[in-house]
């Protein structure tokens, strides 16, 4: 719907709201964030206690997709949208010292505070850089696995993502992602509404054309499940949810 939204918009209401969630992680949105969120969604205790504190507090993932990721020792893994880092970090826990952990996000303050955590704790394998999800600053086949966690569905250019995820990945390289998705299609007056993609609810893409978009970018599509533990907490969002049946799952795929 790249043609009737507002593309720069979009863009400043995204880095408006995740600006907030970087630097004031307890004030109220849309969408639940915290460690809480992320043992509810799956992610193992013990691994959020070797991860940065103050990451946690700004995660805002919509699943866990770890699983399917399947991340190796010694790999190079790359995160679409790695926000304040509970992801890298969390891949950084996988890939050891051999391997390297790259966060991408066209956010500042997110940058910012990311940086500023793996420098705290020490982190050499982990990474992050300012870009877009839909131009990718990397050579082809620099990584064994991208992942992605509540992101993509912000992105206006959704095909193009995936298609850079797939240009990025090594032969048999995999993408593990938790995203939102709607089981109808949604009125233009979402679709176009700038305010209600950076809430990760207009940018909610049907679940067969989302398939369909990966699969078409040259991924083999392996596993999609949805997440039943992740809810909206807004009454506006929570409306969508049951209106159109917008969800969270995550999906694995293999290149």
């Amino acid at each position: 719907m790249a043609n009737s939204l507002d593309v720069e918009r979009l863009e400043r209401a995204v880095k408006n709201v995740y600006r907030d969630v970087a630097e004031a992680p307890t004030e109220e949105y849309h969408f639940e964030m915290g460690r809480p969120l992320a043992e509810r969604l799956g992610y193992p205790s013990e691994d959020l206690d070797r991860i940065p504190g103050a990451a946690l507090e700004s995660f805002a993932g919509v699943g866990y997709h770890f699983d399917l990721a399947a991340i190796e020792e010694g790999e190079d893994v790359l995160d679409l949208g790695s926000g304040s880092g509970t992801d890298a970090f969390v891949a950084a826990l996988h890939v050891g010292e051999a391997g390297s952990v790259t966060g991408l996000d066209m956010t500042d303050e997110q940058l910012r505070k990311a940086r500023g955590l793996r420098d705290e704790a020490g982190l050499d394998a982990v990474s992050f850089e300012k870009g877009y999800i839909e131009d990718l600053p990397f050579e082809d086949g620099s990584f064994d696995v991208v992942i992605s966690n509540g992101v993509i569905n912000l992105s206006a250019e959704k095909r193009r993502v995936f298609e850079e995820a797939n240009r990025v990945l090594v032969s048999g390289g995999r993408l593990a992602l938790s995203d939102i998705i709607s089981e109808k299609r949604m009125p233009e007056s979402i679709k176009t509404d700038a305010d209600l993609w950076a809430a990760c609810i207009g940018g909610a893409e049907q679940i067969d054309r989302y398939t369909t978009m990966v699969e078409t970018a040259g991924f083999e599509v392996l596993d999609v499940r949805e997440n039943t533990k992740y809810e909206f907490v807004s009454d506006q969002a929570a409306n969508a949810c049951r209106k159109y049946g917008v969800k969270s799952v995550s999906l694995g795929a293999r290149k």
